[in-house]
C-alpha cells in the first residue's frame, strides 16, 4: 500500500476517521475555488447579470454531472472493499475499468451538454436577458467534462485506497490554476463568462492529469496501465451496483434544485444573484459535511471488505458526532458574519438582503443534514445503495416539491423557498435513521 495510505480497518476509530476526513475537508474547501472564484471574478469585473447566468447554468451542470459523481461513489466502494479484503486482482480490474469508463462517460456528457444546453436553460426558465451569457458559459464548460469525470473517479480510487491527502494536494494545485486562469481570461482578456468557463476547464484538466499521473507513477498497490484500460464486466457490475443508485440520487437532488431554481428565476435577477452567492456561502458548511460522508464511505467499504461490520457501526456514531459539532459551529459563525460573507460575492444591497434572509432560515438546521449524509454514506459503503436512493427520491424530490408549492401559497418569496430545505432534510433524516437502525442490527450481530 502507498506510504500515504491509511488502513482504516485498524486503530482508534474516531482518530482514524478524523485524520482521514481532515484532508477531505481541506479538499472540499479548496474545491470551492473552482466556481467560487468564477463568481468572485465575474461578480466584481463583469456584473450581477453575469453572476446570475453562472448560477442558473451551474445548477444544470451539477444535475448532468451528478450521475458520474455517483459512479465515483460506486468506484470508491468497490475499490475500498478490494483493499479491505487485500484482493489485488479485483483492485487492478476496478481501477482500469473505472478510468476507461470515465473517458467514455465524459465524452457522452460533453456531447449531451453542448447540444442540450439551450433546451435545459429554457426548461428552468432562465430570463431572456441573461440567456446568451448562460448558454455561452454552459457550452464552454461542457468541453471540460471528460476531465471532470476522470478526476472524480480517479480521486475516488485514491481515497478508497486510504490516501485522502493526495486528492487535497491535487485540488489545491487545480485551484491555483483556476485563479491564475480567471485573472488572465476575465481581467486581462475581458472574456466575460466564457473566460470563467475556460478557467475551469484549465483547472479541471490539470487536476485530472495529476490524478492519472498519481495512478501511473505513485500508486504502489495497483498501477494504472493505459494499454490495459478496458471495461471489465464483473468490475463494472460491482461499480454499477452502488454507482447507479448513488448517481440517480445525486441527479434527483439536483433535479429538485432545478425546480427550486425555476421558482427563484421568477423573482428576478437580484434573487437569482443572491441564490448564486448563497450556494457558495453554503459550501463552507456543506462541503466539510460531505467530506465526513466520503470518509465514512471509505471506512465502511474497507471494514466490510475486512468482514468487520461492528466497527462500521461504531464509526457511524463517531462520524455523526464530529459532523454535528462542525455544522453547529460553522453555521453560528456564518450567521454572525452573513452580511460580510455575502458582500464578498456581490456588493449590491438587495442581493445581500436576500442572502441574509436565506441563511437565517436554513443554516440553523444544517446539523440535521449531517445525520442523513453520514447514514446515507455508511449504507452506500456497505453496499446498500438502493435504500438511500429511494428515501432521497421520496423526500428530497417528491416531498420537497410538494412542500415548495404549498409554502408558495403563503410565502411567495425567497423565504418560502428557503423553508423547503430544513423541512426535507428533517424528513429524510428520520426515514434514513429508521432504515439504518433496521439494517444496523445485522451489523451489530
Amino acid at each position: 500500500m502507498n506510504k500515504k495510505s491509511m488502513d482504516l480497518t485498524k486503530g482508534t476509530i474516531w482518530k482514524q476517521l478524523l485524520l482521514f476526513a481532515l484532508p477531505l475537508l481541506g479538499a472540499s474547501l479548496i474545491q470551492q475555488l473552482y466556481n467560487t472564484v468564477d463568481l468572485l471574478f465575474v461578480g466584481n469585473f463583469v456584473g450581477k447579470e453575469a453572476s446570475a447566468s453562472i448560477g442558473s447554468s451551474s445548477i444544470i451542470i451539477t444535475c448532468l454531472v451528478g450521475f458520474f459523481t455517483g459512479m465515483s461513489v460506486g468506484t470508491s466502494v468497490a475499490v475500498a472493499k478490494a483493499v479491505g479484503a487485500k484482493d489485488k486482482k479485483k483492485l487492478f480490474d476496478h481501477i482500469h475499468t473505472a478510468i476507461a469508463f470515465s473517458f467514455v462517460g465524459g465524452l457522452v456528457l460533453t456531447v449531451l451538454g453542448y447540444i442540450g444546453a439551450p433546451y435545459f436553460l429554457r426548461w428552468v426558465g432562465v430570463p431572456e436577458e441573461i440567456m446568451p451569457m448562460s448558454l455561452t458559459y454552459m457550452r464552454v464548460y461542457f468541453f471540460g467534462t471528460i476531465s471532470i469525470v476522470t478526476y472524480n473517479l480517479g480521486s475516488g480510487i485514491i481515497r478508497a485506497m486510504g490516501d485522502s491527502k493526495s486528492p487535497m494536494v491535487i485540488q489545491l494545485a487545480g485551484g491555483i490554476v483556476n485563479v491564475i486562469m480567471n485573472t488572465i481570461f476575465i481581467v486581462v482578456l475581458k472574456a466575460g463568462v466564457a473566460g470563467a468557463a475556460y478557467a475551469t476547464i484549465f483547472s479541471q484538466t490539470s487536476a485530472a492529469l495529476m490524478t492519472l499521473y498519481y495512478l501511473v507513477k505513485k500508486n504502489e498497490t495497483a498501477k494504472l496501465h493505459f494499454r490495459k484500460l478496458r471495461i471489465r464486466a464483473e468490475s463494472m457490475k460491482e461499480i454499477l451496483k452502488v454507482g447507479v443508485p448513488s448517481g440517480l440520487q445525486s441527479i434527483v437532488i439536483s433535479f429538485s434544485n432545478i425546480i427550486i431554481q425555476s421558482r427563484i428565476n421568477s423573482f428576478g435577477v437580484d434573487a437569482m444573484a443572491a441564490f448564486s452567492a448563497y450556494f457558495k456561502v453554503e459550501l463552507l458548511i456543506y462541503l466539510p459535511i460531505l467530506a465526513f460522508g466520503q470518509a465514512m464511505t471509505t471506512f465502511a467499504g474497507q471494514n466490510m471488505g475486512a468482514n468487520n461490520p461492528v466497527r462500521v457501526h461504531k464509526g457511524t456514531k463517531n462520524c455523526i458526532i464530529m459532523g454535528i459539532i462542525y455544522a453547529v459551529v460553522s453555521a453560528a459563525i456564518l450567521l454572525v458574519l452573513g452580511d460580510i460573507v455575502f458582500g464578498i460575492f456581490n456588493h449590491d444591497p438587495a442581493v445581500i438582503s436576500y442572502g441574509r434572509q436565506l441563511i437565517r432560515i436554513s443554516f440553523p438546521f444544517y446539523w440535521v443534514y449531517v445525520i442523513l449524509e453520514v447514514l446515507s454514506a455508511t449504507l452506500r459503503g456497505t453496499g446498500k445503495a438502493v435504500a438511500p436512493m429511494v428515501i432521497t427520491v421520496c423526500n428530497i424530490c417528491i416531498l420537497r416539491t410538494i412542500v415548495l408549492f404549498v409554502i408558495m401559497m403563503f410565502f411567495n418569496d425567497i423565504r418560502g423557498v428557503a423553508m423547503t430545505y430544513p423541512i426535507s432534510w428533517s424528513t429524510t433524516s428520520i426515514c434514513m435513521y429508521i432504515y439504518y437502525r433496521k439494517y444496523s442490527y445485522r451489523l451489530e450481530s
